[in-house]
């Protein structure tokens, strides 16, 4: 199957599972698991930060570095569509009573700074207190520029906030814009990076930031259920995938552009926007129903997932060049 659902889907290559079979292994909960350690300080240092920690997801990477931020009445400003806000099932206010102040998100996939900087709280009893900013780099495939991220950082300082970047896609912001993943960090006092997605291991994810920071947000870790033992093993599949599949991205990005200009000759397909490794697209209504294209796709061996007219298609590591020929083949016959 062509799956272009997400780059959630890919699957560990040979070397990497035999990476994983060969990793020397202990017991995480106590800091002894030499592999996981590895990973960590290779994390910490590919992103310019003093510590790191190993994570079994984005999700828990986020609400680590929030929880460890934030206390309760608290509060944190955020993009309105950000992951963090609408995709995290609510866990720094039910978990940590920290506030979500949600601000704008323009098409670029910034959030408003003039709206952040006006919802943040003067010391008053009446307000939730707030302590931090958050960006998020890749949005919806959409990088953030330097100057973006040096602007956010500079409205943090300002106004005494932590700024806290969910960097899923970090890897592919970074290939992006042709910068080192510390370039990528630096305006950041903490990060959380995938390593998942597209670069393709079975799980995790890694927060990094200050060694205070860390060491609190290793309680956390604990406390959310995400102390793993011979964590290793996992840990062997993100240091293969960082020596092996960061510049890489380029070629899933460049199979997103040709998907997008070959979906963009088919009548009646409209490209919203490509960027990095997603295509979002949505067909005219007189082209019929979607639910029967993502059937007739399937059968084809092609797998989509639509909302009403509208798709995301994402490239990655289990997608190649002939793969996306095949695609537009599929697309094109379908919808003459």
């Amino acid at each position: 199957m062509i799956d272009l659902r997400s780059d959630t889907v890919t699957r560990p290559t040979p070397a990497m599972r035999a990476a994983m079979a060969a990793a020397v292994v202990g017991d995480d909960v106590h800091g002894e698991d030499p592999t996981a350690n590895e990973l960590q300080d290779t994390v910490a240092a590919l992103l310019g930060k003093e510590a790191a920690l190993f994570v079994t997801s984005g999700t828990q990477g986020n609400l680590c570095g929030l929880l460890a931020h934030c206390g309760r009445g608290d509060e944190y400003i955020v993009g309105g569509h950000a992951h963090t806000y609408m995709y995290e099932g609510g866990g720094a206010a039910v978990l940590g009573s920290i506030q979500p102040q949600p601000v704008p998100t323009g098409d670029d996939g910034m959030i408003d700074l003039a709206a952040a900087a006006a919802a943040v709280k003067a010391p008053d009893h009446h307000f939730a207190r707030t302590r931090l900013l958050c960006l998020e780099n890749t949005t919806d495939g959409r990088v953030l520029t330097r100057d973006q991220m040096e602007a956010s950082a500079a409205l943090a300082a300002r106004h005494g906030l932590a700024h806290h970047l969910d960097g899923a896609r970090l890897w592919n912001a970074s290939v992006a814009l042709d910068v080192p993943p510390a370039a990528v960090a630096e305006p950041f006092d903490s990060v959380s990076v995938c390593l998942s997605k597209g670069l393709g291991t079975p799980m995790g994810s890694v927060l990094v930031g200050p060694a205070d920071l860390i060491d609190e947000a290793h309680k956390w870790r604990k406390m959310l259920g995400g102390g793993l033992r011979q964590a290793g093993i996992v840990a062997a599949a993100g240091l293969y995938a960082l020596k092996h599949h960061i510049d890489r991205l380029a070629y899933d990005h460049a199979n997103a552009a040709r998907l997008a200009d070959g979906l963009a000759a088919i009548d009646g397909v409209k490209i919203d926007w490509c960027a990095t490794n997603m295509v979002f697209i949505r067909i005219d209504e007189g082209l019929g129903d979607s639910s029967d294209l993502q059937d007739g796709l399937e059968g084809r061996g092609i797998l989509t997932r639509w909302s009403g007219s509208q798709s995301r298609l994402v490239t990655h590591l289990d997608v190649t060049a002939e793969d996306i020929e095949t695609a537009i083949d599929a697309f094109a016959e379908l919808l003459a």
